[in-house]
Protein backbone atom coordinates (compact mmCIF):
# COMPACT_ATOMS: atom_id res chain seq x y z
CA UNK A 1 0.00 0.00 0.00
CA UNK A 2 1.12 3.54 -0.69
CA UNK A 3 3.47 2.60 -3.59
CA UNK A 4 6.49 0.47 -4.21
CA UNK A 5 9.45 1.20 -1.89
CA UNK A 6 12.89 1.92 -3.41
CA UNK A 7 15.13 -1.11 -3.79
CA UNK A 8 17.45 -1.58 -0.82
CA UNK A 9 20.45 -1.79 -3.16
CA UNK A 10 19.85 1.82 -4.30
CA UNK A 11 19.69 2.93 -0.67
CA UNK A 12 22.94 1.20 0.12
CA UNK A 13 24.54 2.75 -2.98
CA UNK A 14 23.43 6.26 -1.96
CA UNK A 15 24.81 5.80 1.52
CA UNK A 16 28.06 4.48 0.13
CA UNK A 17 28.46 7.45 -2.26
CA UNK A 18 27.65 9.89 0.53
CA UNK A 19 30.21 8.23 2.82
CA UNK A 20 32.89 8.41 0.09
CA UNK A 21 32.11 12.06 -0.58
CA UNK A 22 32.45 12.94 3.12
CA UNK A 23 35.68 10.97 3.38
CA UNK A 24 37.12 12.78 0.35
CA UNK A 25 36.07 16.16 1.73
CA UNK A 26 37.67 15.51 5.13
CA UNK A 27 40.83 14.28 3.41
CA UNK A 28 41.05 17.43 1.30
CA UNK A 29 40.55 19.64 4.35
CA UNK A 30 43.22 17.72 6.29
CA UNK A 31 45.64 18.14 3.38
CA UNK A 32 45.07 21.90 3.22
CA UNK A 33 45.46 22.55 6.96
CA UNK A 34 49.31 22.42 7.03
CA UNK A 35 49.50 24.93 4.13
CA UNK A 36 46.98 27.14 5.86
CA UNK A 37 49.09 27.15 9.01
CA UNK A 38 52.25 27.98 7.03
CA UNK A 39 50.50 30.86 5.24
CA UNK A 40 49.13 32.14 8.51
CA UNK A 41 52.61 32.08 10.03
CA UNK A 42 54.09 34.13 7.16
CA UNK A 43 51.15 36.51 7.27
CA UNK A 44 51.72 37.14 10.97
CA UNK A 45 55.41 37.76 10.34
CA UNK A 46 54.61 40.19 7.52
CA UNK A 47 52.05 42.13 9.55
CA UNK A 48 54.44 42.26 12.52
CA UNK A 49 57.19 43.62 10.28
CA UNK A 50 54.93 46.29 8.77
CA UNK A 51 53.58 47.28 12.18
CA UNK A 52 57.13 47.57 13.52
CA UNK A 53 58.12 49.83 10.63
CA UNK A 54 55.08 52.03 11.18
CA UNK A 55 55.57 52.21 14.94
CA UNK A 56 55.71 55.82 16.02
CA UNK A 57 54.18 57.20 12.81
CA UNK A 58 51.19 59.44 13.07
CA UNK A 59 48.02 58.81 11.00
CA UNK A 60 48.71 61.66 8.56
CA UNK A 61 52.14 60.17 7.86
CA UNK A 62 50.61 56.77 7.10
CA UNK A 63 48.13 58.41 4.73
CA UNK A 64 50.95 60.34 3.04
CA UNK A 65 53.08 57.22 2.61
CA UNK A 66 50.14 55.30 1.20
CA UNK A 67 49.34 58.11 -1.25
CA UNK A 68 52.93 58.59 -2.42
CA UNK A 69 53.58 54.85 -2.78
CA UNK A 70 50.40 54.56 -4.87
CA UNK A 71 51.59 57.39 -7.13
CA UNK A 72 55.00 55.73 -7.50
CA UNK A 73 53.34 52.40 -8.34
CA UNK A 74 51.13 54.01 -11.00
CA UNK A 75 54.13 55.86 -12.49
CA UNK A 76 56.23 52.70 -12.47
CA UNK A 77 53.47 50.74 -14.22
CA UNK A 78 53.12 53.47 -16.85
CA UNK A 79 56.90 53.61 -17.32
CA UNK A 80 57.37 49.87 -17.72
CA UNK A 81 54.29 49.04 -19.78
CA UNK A 82 54.23 51.22 -22.89
CA UNK A 83 53.76 50.57 -26.60
CA UNK A 84 57.51 51.11 -27.04
CA UNK A 85 59.77 48.66 -25.24
CA UNK A 86 61.82 49.72 -22.22
CA UNK A 87 65.01 48.73 -24.04
CA UNK A 88 64.22 50.98 -26.99
CA UNK A 89 63.31 53.92 -24.78
CA UNK A 90 66.46 53.45 -22.69
CA UNK A 91 68.63 53.47 -25.80
CA UNK A 92 66.95 56.63 -27.07
CA UNK A 93 67.46 58.39 -23.75
CA UNK A 94 71.09 57.30 -23.61
CA UNK A 95 71.87 58.65 -27.07
CA UNK A 96 69.92 61.82 -26.34
CA UNK A 97 72.08 62.47 -23.27
CA UNK A 98 75.19 61.59 -25.27
CA UNK A 99 74.39 64.25 -27.86
CA UNK A 100 74.09 66.85 -25.10
CA UNK A 101 77.66 66.26 -23.90
CA UNK A 102 79.79 69.24 -25.03
CA UNK A 103 82.68 67.53 -26.87
CA UNK A 104 80.94 64.36 -28.09
CA UNK A 105 77.77 66.24 -29.08
CA UNK A 106 79.73 68.60 -31.33
CA UNK A 107 81.40 65.69 -33.16
CA UNK A 108 78.06 63.95 -33.67
CA UNK A 109 76.42 67.12 -34.95
CA UNK A 110 79.25 67.67 -37.42
CA UNK A 111 78.78 64.17 -38.81
CA UNK A 112 75.02 64.72 -39.03
CA UNK A 113 75.52 67.96 -40.96
CA UNK A 114 77.83 66.18 -43.40
CA UNK A 115 75.27 63.40 -43.89
CA UNK A 116 72.49 65.95 -44.40
CA UNK A 117 74.53 67.68 -47.08
CA UNK A 118 75.19 64.33 -48.77
CA UNK A 119 71.50 63.46 -48.76
CA UNK A 120 70.45 66.85 -50.11
CA UNK A 121 73.07 66.82 -52.87
CA UNK A 122 72.11 63.25 -53.85
CA UNK A 123 68.44 64.09 -54.46
CA UNK A 124 68.26 63.95 -58.24
CA UNK A 125 64.83 65.54 -58.37
CA UNK A 126 66.24 68.79 -56.93
CA UNK A 127 69.00 69.18 -59.50
CA UNK A 128 68.87 71.53 -62.49
CA UNK A 129 65.90 73.42 -61.04
CA UNK A 130 66.50 77.10 -61.76
CA UNK A 131 63.22 78.69 -60.77
CA UNK A 132 59.96 77.91 -58.96
CA UNK A 133 56.50 79.40 -59.14
CA UNK A 134 55.91 80.73 -55.63
CA UNK A 135 52.75 82.78 -56.08
CA UNK A 136 49.61 82.73 -58.20
CA UNK A 137 50.00 84.32 -61.63
CA UNK A 138 48.42 87.77 -61.67
CA UNK A 139 46.41 86.75 -64.72
CA UNK A 140 45.37 83.18 -65.30
CA UNK A 141 47.12 81.22 -68.06
CA UNK A 142 45.28 80.13 -71.16
CA UNK A 143 44.66 76.41 -71.59
CA UNK A 144 47.41 76.07 -74.27
CA UNK A 145 49.84 77.83 -71.91
CA UNK A 146 48.95 75.50 -69.02
CA UNK A 147 49.34 72.43 -71.24
CA UNK A 148 52.70 73.65 -72.49
CA UNK A 149 53.89 74.21 -68.93
CA UNK A 150 52.59 70.76 -67.98
CA UNK A 151 54.64 69.19 -70.80
CA UNK A 152 57.71 70.96 -69.46
CA UNK A 153 57.14 69.48 -66.02
CA UNK A 154 56.33 65.96 -67.25
CA UNK A 155 59.59 65.85 -69.25
CA UNK A 156 61.77 66.54 -66.20
CA UNK A 157 64.07 63.82 -64.89
CA UNK A 158 66.55 61.45 -66.49
CA UNK A 159 64.91 58.12 -65.67
CA UNK A 160 62.57 56.90 -68.42
CA UNK A 161 60.20 54.38 -66.89
CA UNK A 162 58.81 53.69 -70.37
CA UNK A 163 62.05 51.86 -71.22
CA UNK A 164 61.48 49.25 -68.49
CA UNK A 165 64.50 50.25 -66.40
CA UNK A 166 62.61 51.05 -63.21
CA UNK A 167 61.82 48.62 -60.40
CA UNK A 168 58.06 48.53 -59.80
CA UNK A 169 56.61 52.07 -59.81
CA UNK A 170 54.67 51.81 -63.09
CA UNK A 171 53.09 48.40 -63.51
CA UNK A 172 51.47 48.75 -66.92
CA UNK A 173 51.87 52.04 -68.80
CA UNK A 174 50.00 50.64 -71.81
CA UNK A 175 48.96 53.52 -74.11
CA UNK A 176 45.58 51.98 -74.99
CA UNK A 177 44.70 51.64 -71.31
CA UNK A 178 45.95 55.17 -70.61
CA UNK A 179 43.64 56.65 -73.25
CA UNK A 180 40.68 54.78 -71.74
CA UNK A 181 41.49 56.00 -68.22
CA UNK A 182 41.71 59.63 -69.40
CA UNK A 183 38.19 59.38 -70.86
CA UNK A 184 36.83 57.69 -67.74
CA UNK A 185 38.35 60.29 -65.42
CA UNK A 186 36.92 63.05 -67.57
CA UNK A 187 33.44 61.57 -67.07
CA UNK A 188 33.81 61.29 -63.26
CA UNK A 189 36.21 64.19 -62.55
CA UNK A 190 33.76 66.01 -60.26
CA UNK A 191 32.25 62.97 -58.54
CA UNK A 192 32.66 62.12 -54.86
CA UNK A 193 31.59 58.87 -53.15
CA UNK A 194 30.83 60.88 -50.02
CA UNK A 195 27.55 61.73 -51.77
CA UNK A 196 26.07 58.43 -53.01
CA UNK A 197 22.67 60.06 -53.49
CA UNK A 198 24.18 62.45 -56.04
CA UNK A 199 26.52 59.90 -57.65
CA UNK A 200 24.72 56.54 -57.34
CA UNK A 201 26.58 55.08 -60.32
CA UNK A 202 29.90 55.72 -58.60
CA UNK A 203 28.65 53.94 -55.48
CA UNK A 204 27.75 50.94 -57.61
CA UNK A 205 31.23 50.94 -59.20
CA UNK A 206 32.97 50.97 -55.82
CA UNK A 207 30.76 48.19 -54.47
CA UNK A 208 31.46 46.09 -57.57
CA UNK A 209 35.24 46.59 -57.29
CA UNK A 210 35.12 45.33 -53.68
CA UNK A 211 32.92 42.35 -54.56
CA UNK A 212 35.15 41.40 -57.52
CA UNK A 213 38.17 41.47 -55.18
CA UNK A 214 36.33 39.32 -52.61
CA UNK A 215 35.59 36.78 -55.34
CA UNK A 216 39.22 36.77 -56.53
CA UNK A 217 40.44 36.04 -53.00
CA UNK A 218 37.91 33.25 -52.37
CA UNK A 219 35.68 35.21 -50.01
CA UNK A 220 32.38 33.71 -48.89
CA UNK A 221 28.94 35.32 -48.95
CA UNK A 222 29.71 37.28 -45.77
CA UNK A 223 33.04 38.60 -47.07
CA UNK A 224 33.21 42.36 -47.56
CA UNK A 225 35.62 45.24 -47.76
CA UNK A 226 36.27 48.83 -48.80
CA UNK A 227 38.29 50.80 -51.31
CA UNK A 228 41.15 52.96 -50.03
CA UNK A 229 43.73 55.35 -51.44
CA UNK A 230 46.52 52.77 -51.42
CA UNK A 231 48.21 49.93 -49.60
CA UNK A 232 49.18 52.02 -46.60
CA UNK A 233 45.60 53.08 -45.93
CA UNK A 234 44.35 49.52 -46.44
CA UNK A 235 46.80 48.30 -43.79
CA UNK A 236 45.95 51.20 -41.49
CA UNK A 237 42.26 50.34 -41.71
CA UNK A 238 42.81 46.67 -40.82
CA UNK A 239 44.98 47.66 -37.85
CA UNK A 240 42.42 50.21 -36.67
CA UNK A 241 39.65 47.61 -36.92
CA UNK A 242 41.54 45.04 -34.87
CA UNK A 243 42.62 47.61 -32.32
CA UNK A 244 39.00 48.61 -31.69
CA UNK A 245 37.99 44.94 -31.55
CA UNK A 246 40.73 44.35 -28.97
CA UNK A 247 39.45 47.26 -26.88
CA UNK A 248 35.98 45.71 -26.93
CA UNK A 249 37.47 42.40 -25.77
CA UNK A 250 39.00 44.16 -22.77
CA UNK A 251 42.57 44.41 -24.07
CA UNK A 252 43.85 47.77 -22.85
CA UNK A 253 47.26 47.67 -24.53
CA UNK A 254 46.80 45.89 -27.89
CA UNK A 255 49.82 44.33 -29.56
CA UNK A 256 50.33 43.20 -33.13
CA UNK A 257 52.85 40.56 -34.14
CA UNK A 258 54.47 41.61 -37.40
CA UNK A 259 57.38 40.05 -39.34
CA UNK A 260 60.41 42.34 -39.65
CA UNK A 261 59.97 42.05 -43.43
CA UNK A 262 56.36 43.35 -43.37
CA UNK A 263 55.61 46.74 -44.87
CA UNK A 264 56.46 49.85 -42.84
CA UNK A 265 52.77 50.79 -42.97
CA UNK A 266 52.36 48.53 -39.93
CA UNK A 267 54.92 50.67 -38.08
CA UNK A 268 52.94 53.72 -39.16
CA UNK A 269 49.69 52.14 -37.90
CA UNK A 270 51.32 51.38 -34.53
CA UNK A 271 52.50 54.99 -34.32
CA UNK A 272 49.15 56.49 -35.33
CA UNK A 273 46.87 54.21 -33.32
CA UNK A 274 48.90 53.60 -30.15
CA UNK A 275 49.46 49.90 -30.84
CA UNK A 276 52.47 48.04 -29.55
CA UNK A 277 54.42 46.59 -32.47
CA UNK A 278 56.30 43.36 -31.81
CA UNK A 279 58.63 42.48 -34.66
CA UNK A 280 59.03 38.77 -35.36
CA UNK A 281 62.37 37.58 -36.86
CA UNK A 282 62.77 35.66 -40.11
CA UNK A 283 64.21 32.24 -40.83
CA UNK A 284 67.20 31.75 -43.13
CA UNK A 285 64.67 31.33 -45.96
CA UNK A 286 63.52 34.94 -45.25
CA UNK A 287 60.09 33.69 -44.09
CA UNK A 288 58.60 34.74 -40.76
CA UNK A 289 59.65 32.42 -37.93
CA UNK A 290 56.35 30.78 -36.93
CA UNK A 291 57.72 29.41 -33.65
CA UNK A 292 58.97 32.86 -32.66
CA UNK A 293 55.53 34.25 -33.44
CA UNK A 294 53.90 31.56 -31.32
CA UNK A 295 56.17 32.43 -28.38
CA UNK A 296 55.31 36.14 -28.75
CA UNK A 297 51.55 35.60 -28.45
CA UNK A 298 50.13 36.98 -25.20
CA UNK A 299 46.82 38.04 -23.69
CA UNK A 300 47.36 41.44 -25.35
CA UNK A 301 47.83 40.14 -28.90
CA UNK A 302 45.28 41.91 -31.13
CA UNK A 303 46.37 40.67 -34.56
CA UNK A 304 48.85 38.49 -36.45
CA UNK A 305 50.38 39.53 -39.78
CA UNK A 306 51.91 37.79 -42.80
CA UNK A 307 52.86 39.00 -46.29
CA UNK A 308 51.98 37.47 -49.64
CA UNK A 309 54.60 38.27 -50.77
CA UNK A 310 56.69 40.63 -48.66
CA UNK A 311 58.19 43.71 -50.33
CA UNK A 312 61.94 43.42 -49.61
CA UNK A 313 62.66 39.91 -50.93
CA UNK A 314 59.43 38.79 -52.59
CA UNK A 315 59.02 35.81 -50.24
CA UNK A 316 55.64 34.31 -49.33
CA UNK A 317 55.25 33.89 -45.56
CA UNK A 318 53.94 30.51 -44.25
CA UNK A 319 50.34 31.68 -44.09
CA UNK A 320 48.78 28.28 -43.35
CA UNK A 321 51.00 27.75 -40.29
CA UNK A 322 50.30 31.21 -38.88
CA UNK A 323 46.59 30.73 -39.58
CA UNK A 324 46.66 27.68 -37.31
CA UNK A 325 47.94 29.92 -34.51
CA UNK A 326 45.19 32.43 -35.27
CA UNK A 327 42.51 29.76 -34.98
CA UNK A 328 44.02 28.17 -31.87
CA UNK A 329 44.33 31.45 -29.95
CA UNK A 330 41.28 33.16 -31.52
CA UNK A 331 43.30 36.10 -32.88
CA UNK A 332 42.48 38.05 -36.08
CA UNK A 333 44.96 37.36 -38.88
CA UNK A 334 45.78 39.86 -41.66
CA UNK A 335 47.48 38.87 -44.92
CA UNK A 336 49.16 41.81 -46.65
CA UNK A 337 49.00 41.14 -50.40
CA UNK A 338 49.30 44.81 -51.38
CA UNK A 339 52.28 44.24 -53.64
CA UNK A 340 51.48 40.98 -55.41
CA UNK A 341 47.83 40.35 -54.66
CA UNK A 342 46.67 40.81 -58.24
CA UNK A 343 49.42 38.49 -59.45
CA UNK A 344 49.10 35.59 -57.02
CA UNK A 345 45.32 35.53 -57.57
CA UNK A 346 45.97 34.53 -61.21
CA UNK A 347 49.16 32.46 -60.94
CA UNK A 348 47.37 29.12 -60.86
CA UNK A 349 45.50 29.82 -64.12
CA UNK A 350 48.69 31.27 -65.60
CA UNK A 351 50.43 27.92 -65.13
CA UNK A 352 52.55 28.92 -62.10
CA UNK A 353 50.67 27.52 -59.08
CA UNK A 354 51.87 28.64 -55.66
CA UNK A 355 53.05 26.01 -53.19
CA UNK A 356 50.48 27.00 -50.57
CA UNK A 357 47.13 28.86 -50.47
CA UNK A 358 47.12 32.38 -49.10
CA UNK A 359 43.58 33.79 -49.20
CA UNK A 360 40.21 33.25 -47.49
CA UNK A 361 40.39 29.55 -48.34
CA UNK A 362 42.79 29.31 -45.39
CA UNK A 363 40.82 29.02 -42.16
CA UNK A 364 41.96 31.75 -39.82
CA UNK A 365 42.64 34.47 -42.41
CA UNK A 366 40.29 37.29 -41.45
CA UNK A 367 41.48 40.13 -43.70
CA UNK A 368 43.52 40.81 -46.84
CA UNK A 369 44.93 44.02 -48.33
CA UNK A 370 45.63 44.19 -52.07
CA UNK A 371 46.54 47.11 -54.32
CA UNK A 372 44.53 47.55 -57.50
CA UNK A 373 47.02 50.25 -58.54
CA UNK A 374 49.92 47.79 -58.77
CA UNK A 375 49.29 44.54 -60.63
CA UNK A 376 45.63 45.47 -60.93
CA UNK A 377 46.97 48.12 -63.37
CA UNK A 378 44.54 50.81 -62.16
CA UNK A 379 45.86 54.38 -61.78
CA UNK A 380 47.60 55.36 -58.56
CA UNK A 381 45.41 55.98 -55.57
CA UNK A 382 43.36 52.78 -55.34
CA UNK A 383 43.52 49.68 -53.16
CA UNK A 384 41.15 47.34 -51.33
CA UNK A 385 41.00 45.99 -47.80
CA UNK A 386 38.88 42.86 -47.49
CA UNK A 387 37.40 41.00 -44.52
CA UNK A 388 36.15 37.43 -44.20
CA UNK A 389 33.09 38.68 -42.30
CA UNK A 390 31.21 41.97 -41.92
CA UNK A 391 31.67 41.84 -38.14
CA UNK A 392 35.33 42.82 -38.65
CA UNK A 393 34.67 45.65 -41.12
CA UNK A 394 32.31 47.39 -38.70
CA UNK A 395 35.30 48.18 -36.47
CA UNK A 396 36.97 49.97 -39.40
CA UNK A 397 34.18 52.51 -39.78
CA UNK A 398 34.18 55.93 -38.13
CA UNK A 399 30.87 57.46 -37.04
CA UNK A 400 30.31 60.78 -35.27
CA UNK A 401 26.61 60.74 -34.34
CA UNK A 402 26.57 64.05 -32.43
CA UNK A 403 28.20 66.47 -34.91
CA UNK A 404 26.19 69.66 -35.45
CA UNK A 405 26.67 69.26 -39.18
CA UNK A 406 24.70 66.03 -39.10
CA UNK A 407 25.51 62.40 -38.50
CA UNK A 408 28.98 61.91 -39.99
CA UNK A 409 30.01 58.43 -41.12
CA UNK A 410 32.95 57.38 -43.29
CA UNK A 411 34.29 53.92 -44.16
CA UNK A 412 37.98 54.87 -44.24
CA UNK A 413 40.37 57.69 -43.36
CA UNK A 414 39.28 60.21 -45.99
CA UNK A 415 35.91 61.91 -46.12
CA UNK A 416 35.76 63.22 -49.66
CA UNK A 417 37.47 60.95 -52.15
CA UNK A 418 38.22 61.33 -55.89
CA UNK A 419 35.45 59.53 -57.75
CA UNK A 420 37.52 59.60 -60.92
CA UNK A 421 40.05 57.20 -59.38
CA UNK A 422 37.31 54.75 -58.34
CA UNK A 423 35.73 54.89 -61.80
CA UNK A 424 39.12 54.40 -63.46
CA UNK A 425 39.82 51.38 -61.25
CA UNK A 426 36.46 49.85 -62.17
CA UNK A 427 37.07 50.55 -65.86
CA UNK A 428 40.51 48.88 -65.68
CA UNK A 429 39.08 45.69 -64.19
CA UNK A 430 36.31 45.61 -66.79
CA UNK A 431 38.66 46.30 -69.71
CA UNK A 432 41.39 43.79 -68.85
CA UNK A 433 39.14 40.99 -67.62
CA UNK A 434 40.24 37.64 -66.25
CA UNK A 435 41.93 36.49 -69.46
CA UNK A 436 43.94 39.72 -69.65
CA UNK A 437 45.15 39.38 -66.07
CA UNK A 438 46.10 35.74 -66.61
CA UNK A 439 48.15 36.59 -69.71
CA UNK A 440 49.88 39.51 -67.99
CA UNK A 441 50.68 37.31 -64.99
CA UNK A 442 52.08 34.63 -67.28
CA UNK A 443 54.46 37.11 -68.96
CA UNK A 444 55.62 38.64 -65.67
CA UNK A 445 56.24 35.37 -63.81
CA UNK A 446 57.97 33.87 -66.84
CA UNK A 447 60.30 36.89 -66.97
CA UNK A 448 60.91 36.73 -63.22
CA UNK A 449 61.79 33.01 -63.36
CA UNK A 450 64.15 33.63 -66.29
CA UNK A 451 65.95 36.48 -64.50
CA UNK A 452 66.23 34.49 -61.27
CA UNK A 453 67.71 31.51 -63.08
CA UNK A 454 70.30 33.63 -64.90
CA UNK A 455 71.23 35.77 -61.89
CA UNK A 456 71.90 32.66 -59.81
CA UNK A 457 74.55 31.68 -62.37
CA UNK A 458 76.56 34.85 -61.74
CA UNK A 459 79.46 34.46 -59.31
CA UNK A 460 79.80 36.87 -56.36
CA UNK A 461 76.07 37.62 -56.06
CA UNK A 462 73.12 35.64 -54.70
CA UNK A 463 69.32 35.78 -54.58
CA UNK A 464 67.83 36.06 -51.09
CA UNK A 465 65.41 33.25 -50.26
CA UNK A 466 63.27 31.45 -52.81
CA UNK A 467 60.96 34.05 -54.34
CA UNK A 468 57.79 32.72 -55.95
CA UNK A 469 56.33 35.88 -57.41
CA UNK A 470 57.83 39.01 -59.07
CA UNK A 471 60.52 40.43 -56.75
CA UNK A 472 64.19 39.41 -56.91
CA UNK A 473 66.46 40.62 -54.11
CA UNK A 474 70.20 40.57 -54.85
CA UNK A 475 72.99 40.45 -52.26
CA UNK A 476 76.73 39.79 -52.21
CA UNK A 477 79.33 38.42 -49.81
CA UNK A 478 82.15 39.56 -52.09
CA UNK A 479 81.61 43.30 -52.51
CA UNK A 480 79.42 46.16 -51.32
CA UNK A 481 76.13 45.55 -53.13
CA UNK A 482 75.43 49.29 -53.12
CA UNK A 483 78.28 49.74 -55.59
CA UNK A 484 76.33 47.55 -58.01
CA UNK A 485 73.29 49.77 -57.43
CA UNK A 486 75.35 52.87 -58.27
CA UNK A 487 76.79 51.39 -61.45
CA UNK A 488 73.40 50.18 -62.63
CA UNK A 489 72.04 53.67 -61.96
CA UNK A 490 74.78 55.00 -64.22
CA UNK A 491 73.42 52.73 -66.95
CA UNK A 492 69.90 54.12 -66.49
CA UNK A 493 68.46 51.54 -64.07
CA UNK A 494 66.50 52.56 -60.99
CA UNK A 495 66.36 49.74 -58.41
CA UNK A 496 65.16 49.60 -54.80
CA UNK A 497 67.90 49.84 -52.17
CA UNK A 498 67.32 47.62 -49.09
CA UNK A 499 68.93 47.19 -45.68
CA UNK A 500 69.27 44.57 -42.91
CA UNK A 501 70.74 42.81 -44.85
CA UNK A 502 72.29 45.06 -47.50
CA UNK A 503 70.70 44.24 -50.83
CA UNK A 504 68.94 45.68 -53.87
CA UNK A 505 65.84 44.40 -55.59
CA UNK A 506 64.07 44.48 -58.92
CA UNK A 507 60.28 44.33 -58.96
CA UNK A 508 59.29 42.95 -62.37
CA UNK A 509 56.34 44.60 -64.13
CA UNK A 510 54.81 44.40 -67.60
CA UNK A 511 57.44 46.86 -68.82
CA UNK A 512 60.19 44.33 -68.08
CA UNK A 513 58.48 41.74 -70.28
CA UNK A 514 59.15 43.81 -73.41
CA UNK A 515 61.60 42.30 -75.86
CA UNK A 516 65.24 42.71 -74.85
CA UNK A 517 64.68 44.41 -71.47
CA UNK A 518 65.48 41.39 -69.28
CA UNK A 519 68.51 40.51 -71.43
CA UNK A 520 69.79 44.10 -71.17
CA UNK A 521 69.44 44.00 -67.39
CA UNK A 522 71.50 40.81 -67.18
CA UNK A 523 74.19 42.27 -69.44
CA UNK A 524 74.42 45.46 -67.39
CA UNK A 525 74.62 43.47 -64.13
CA UNK A 526 77.46 41.32 -65.51
CA UNK A 527 79.33 44.33 -66.90
CA UNK A 528 78.95 46.24 -63.62
CA UNK A 529 80.18 43.31 -61.53
CA UNK A 530 83.17 42.89 -63.83
CA UNK A 531 84.04 46.54 -63.23
CA UNK A 532 83.60 46.18 -59.44
CA UNK A 533 85.86 43.12 -59.32
CA UNK A 534 88.72 45.18 -60.76
CA UNK A 535 88.88 47.17 -57.51
CA UNK A 536 87.09 45.55 -54.59
CA UNK A 537 88.40 48.18 -52.16
CA UNK A 538 86.90 51.17 -53.97
CA UNK A 539 84.82 53.40 -51.73
CA UNK A 540 81.05 53.46 -52.15
CA UNK A 541 79.62 56.95 -52.56
CA UNK A 542 76.24 58.60 -53.13
CA UNK A 543 73.02 57.10 -51.74
CA UNK A 544 74.72 53.71 -51.46
CA UNK A 545 77.20 55.14 -48.99
CA UNK A 546 74.38 56.81 -47.07
CA UNK A 547 72.51 53.51 -46.76
CA UNK A 548 75.68 51.73 -45.69
CA UNK A 549 76.34 54.35 -43.06
CA UNK A 550 72.73 54.34 -41.87
CA UNK A 551 72.81 50.61 -41.11
CA UNK A 552 75.86 51.00 -38.88
CA UNK A 553 74.45 53.82 -36.75
CA UNK A 554 73.20 52.45 -33.40
CA UNK A 555 71.19 55.59 -32.66
CA UNK A 556 68.24 55.15 -35.04
CA UNK A 557 66.92 58.61 -34.16
CA UNK A 558 69.91 60.01 -36.06
CA UNK A 559 68.87 58.04 -39.14
CA UNK A 560 65.35 59.40 -38.77
CA UNK A 561 66.75 62.94 -38.49
CA UNK A 562 68.74 62.48 -41.68
CA UNK A 563 65.71 60.99 -43.44
CA UNK A 564 63.79 64.16 -42.66
CA UNK A 565 66.12 65.96 -45.07
CA UNK A 566 64.68 63.82 -47.85
CA UNK A 567 61.11 64.65 -46.83
CA UNK A 568 61.96 68.35 -46.57
CA UNK A 569 63.46 68.10 -50.05
CA UNK A 570 60.14 66.99 -51.50
CA UNK A 571 58.69 70.40 -50.69
CA UNK A 572 61.76 72.49 -51.40
CA UNK A 573 61.44 75.53 -53.68
CA UNK A 574 65.06 76.60 -53.14
CA UNK A 575 67.64 76.38 -55.91
CA UNK A 576 70.32 73.78 -55.00
CA UNK A 577 73.78 75.21 -54.38
CA UNK A 578 76.05 72.15 -54.78
CA UNK A 579 76.36 68.82 -56.58
CA UNK A 580 78.00 65.51 -55.72
CA UNK A 581 78.24 62.42 -57.86
CA UNK A 582 78.19 58.68 -57.19
CA UNK A 583 81.18 56.56 -58.09
CA UNK A 584 80.69 55.03 -61.51
CA UNK A 585 77.85 57.39 -62.43
CA UNK A 586 77.74 60.34 -64.83
CA UNK A 587 76.84 63.84 -63.71
CA UNK A 588 73.12 63.47 -64.39
CA UNK A 589 72.86 60.94 -61.55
Amino acid sequence: MGGTPSPPRFQYGSAFISTRRNWWYRGAVDAIIPYKEILQMYWEKATSFVNAQCDGLEPWQLVGLTFSSTLVSVWLHGFLFQSESLTSRTKKQFFKLLRKMPFIGAIIQKKIDEALNDVTSSLSFLKDEKDYIKALPEQGMSQPEVLEKMKEYSSKGDVRWQDGKVSGTVYSGEEKLTRLLVKVYEEFAWSNPLHPDIFPGLRKMEAEVVRIACTLFSGGPNSCGAMTSGGTESILMACKAYRDLAYERGIKQPEMLVPVSAHAAFDKAAHYFGLKLIHIPLTKAMEVDVQAMRRAISKNTAMLVCSAPQFPHGIMDPIEEVAELAVKYKIPFHVDACLGGFLIAFMDKAGFPLKHPFDFRVKGVTSISADTHKYGYAPKGSSVVLYSDKKYRSYQFFIAPDWQGGIYASPSVAGSRPGGIIAACWATLMHIGESGYVEATKRIIKTARFLESELRKIDSIFILGKPEVSVLSIGSDTFDIYRLSNLLAAKGWNLNVLQFPSSIHLCITQLHTKSGVAEQFLKDVKDSIEEIMKDLDAKTTGMGAIYGMAQSVPDRSLVAEISQAYLDGLYSTDVPCSEKHMNGSPSHH
